[in-house]
C-alpha cells in the first residue's frame, strides 16, 4: 500500500491525497491550491495521477482547498464515486457553483460543474461504506475489499475525519479538525485507533488565546467601534465562521449587549449557506439544539440585514455610520470585503476585525500585520482604520487540541489493546507549525512523526 501527498504541509492549501492499495486507488480530497500565483497556476497542471484510474475519493468537508479541483477531475476522465456526508455535498454545489462564477483561470466549465453531481453519493457518519472497484457495484474478494467510516471533525457542517480500512491497517485522515467546544457543532470524535494519522497543521505551533473570551473581545469591539460612530468589517469565510459569528451576535443583540446599529451580511454564499445550515439542524451540538427546541431562531435577529444581490451591497455605502459589515472573503482576497475595504480602511475611526486565518501571502496577512498601505483593484489605499484580531474565533483546532486528539488515538487504542500508531504524517499548515507540531509528536508521544514533501510518495 502506497500513500502519496498532494498539496501537504510545505504547500499550506490544496489537500489531495491518493491511496494506492494493489492496482485500486483512492482520492482523499481533490483541493484548489490558493495563497499565491504560483500555487493559483499549479491548479492548471496536469493531475499527478491518472483521474481515470480512481475508484473514488473521499471529502473531508466543504472547504475550497479541499474540493475546489472536483470538476477538472471530472473534465480529465474520473468516472467513479464521489462519497461525503449530505451536508458536505449539498455545501459543496454551492462552494464550487461560486468557484465557477469567480475563478480567474478556466479550470473548468458549467458543463463540467453540472456532471459533477452525477457522482455524488451521501454517506452519514459512522456507517462503514465499502467501496467497490472502479465500474462495479461490489465485490466479494476480501483482497480487494477497501472500506471507509467518516467520523465527524467539528469543523464545520458535515465536515469528517476519514477512516479508510485496508490490507488489515486503518490509515487516519484528520481533514480539518474544529476548534472544540464551539456552541453551534457537536465536538470533534476520536478515532479508537489507527496504524497511520494524517493530521492537519494549521495551528501547530501555538493555541487560541482568546477561546473563552472571544465573545466579550467581540462584544467590546462592536462598544468601541459603534461607539465612535464608525464602521465594523468583518472578513469572514461563508462557511461556518459568519454562521458562528451571526450564533454569538444572536445571543449579544437579543440580550442587549451591544449598542444598536444596522448588521449586513454582504456574502451571497454565506446567506446560501445558512440555508444549508437550516436544512441540518441533526449536526448541531447541545446549546444550538437547546436554543432551537426553545424557540429562537439563531439566524434572525433585530436590525440584520441579508444582503444577496450586488445592488443590495452597493446601497450600504449610503447607510450612515454606525454600521457593521460582514463580508467574504475571510483573507481579504477577493469577495465584496475588497470593496468595503477600499472605502473604509483609511478613515481611523473606522475598524477591520480580523477573526479568521490568514494564509502567507494574502492580503488578511498584510493587514494582519498592521500594513500602511495596501492595494485593491490597482488603487493605493492608506490602512489608517483600526485592526483588531480576535483568535478565538478559529474553527481550526490549536496546537494543544491537535495534540489531545491524537493523544486520545494512542490511549484508546492502547486501552482497547489494539495497534498502535506507527507513523503520525503532519500536513496541511506552513512549514514552521508542521514542524513544530511534529516534534511535539515525536518528543511527547513517542511517535515517528514526518513532514511530508508535496509529491513524496511513502509505503504503509
Amino acid at each position: 500500500m502506497y500513500l502519496s501527498f498532494f498539496g501537504a504541509a510545505k504547500i499550506v492549501t490544496g489537500s489531495n491525497y491518493l491511496l494506492e492499495i494493489g492496482k485500486r486507488k483512492i482520492l482523499i480530497d481533490c483541493g484548489l491550491f490558493q495563497g499565491s500565483p504560483f500555487l493559483t497556476e499549479k491548479n492548471l497542471e496536469r493531475f499527478s495521477y491518472d483521474p481515470k484510474e480512481i475508484d473514488a475519493v473521499i471529502l473531508t468537508h466543504a472547504h475550497l482547498d479541499h474540493i475546489g479541483r472536483l470538476p477538472k477531475l471530472i473534465k480529465d476522465g474520473f468516472s467513479g464515486r464521489i462519497f461525503a456526508t449530505p451536508a458536505t455535498l449539498d455545501l459543496a454545489k454551492l462552494i464550487l457553483e461560486d468557484e465557477l462564477e469567480v475563478q480567474e483561470i478556466p479550470l473548468f466549465s458549467r458543463k463540467d460543474f453540472n456532471k459533477t453531481y452525477d457522482f455524488f453519493e451521501p454517506v452519514e457518519y459512522r456507517k462503514k461504506i465499502t467501496i467497490p472497484p472502479l465500474g462495479e457495484n461490489y465485490s466479494s474478494k476480501k483482497d480487494s475489499e477497501i472500506s471507509f467510516k467518516l467520523l465527524d471533525a467539528g469543523h464545520i457542517l458535515g465536515s469528517a475525519i476519514v477512516e479508510v480500512f485496508a490490507e488489515g491497517k486503518k490509515i487516519v485522515f484528520s481533514g480539518d479538525l474544529g476548534n472544540s467546544p464551539t456552541p453551534l457543532l457537536r465536538p470533534t470524535e476520536f478515532p479508537s485507533s489507527a496504524d497511520y494519522v494524517l493530521v492537519e497543521s494549521t495551528y501547530g505551533d501555538r493555541n487560541h488565546p482568546d477561546f473563552l473570551k472571544r465573545k466579550d473581545l467581540l462584544e467590546d469591539a462592536f462598544e468601541e467601534i459603534i461607539g465612535e460612530n464608525g464602521v465594523l468589517m468583518i472578513p469572514s469565510f461563508a462557511l461556518e465562521r459568519t454562521q458562528e459569528l451571526l450564533y454569538e451576535l444572536n445571543e449579544l443583540v437579543e440580550n442587549h449587549r451591544i449598542p444598536k446599529a444596522p448588521i449586513f451580511v454582504d456574502s451571497p454564499l454565506a446567506i446560501k449557506s445558512i440555508e444549508v445550515y437550516k436544512k441540518y439542524k441533526k449536526y448541531y451540538g447541545k446549546e444550538a439544539s437547546f436554543l432551537l427546541k426553545s424557540g429562537d431562531k439563531i439566524f434572525d435577529f433585530p436590525r440584520l440585514y441579508l444582503t444577496r444581490r450586488a445592488q443590495e451591497s452597493k446601497k450600504i455605502n449610503a447607510v450612515s455610520p454606525p454600521k457593521v459589515i460582514i463580508a467574504g472573503s475571510g483573507m481579504s482576497t477577493g469577495g465584496r470585503i475588497l470593496y468595503h475595504e477600499r472605502k473604509y480602511l483609511s478613515d481611523s475611526k473606522n475598524c477591520l476585525l480580523l477573526i479568521c486565518y490568514q494564509a502567507a501571502g494574502t492580503m488578511g496577512r498584510k493587514l494582519f500585520r498592521k500594513a500602511k498601505e495596501v492595494r485593491i483593484f490597482g488603487e493605493r489605499v492608506p490602512v489608517r482604520a483600526k485592526i483588531k484580531i480576535i483568535q478565538g474565533y478559529s474553527a481550526h483546532a490549536d496546537r494543544q487540541g491537535l495534540f489531545r486528539w491524537l493523544y486520545n488515538i494512542k490511549s484508546s487504542a492502547y486501552l482497547h489493546k489494539t495497534s498502535g500508531i506507527k507513523k503520525v504524517f503532519v500536513v496541511h499548515g506552513e512549514e514552521k507549525p508542521a514542524e513544530s507540531l511534529a516534534q511535539l509528536v515525536r518528543d511527547r508521544l513517542g511517535i515517528g512523526a514526518e513532514v511530508p514533501e508535496h509529491g513524496e510518495k511513502v509505503e504503509l
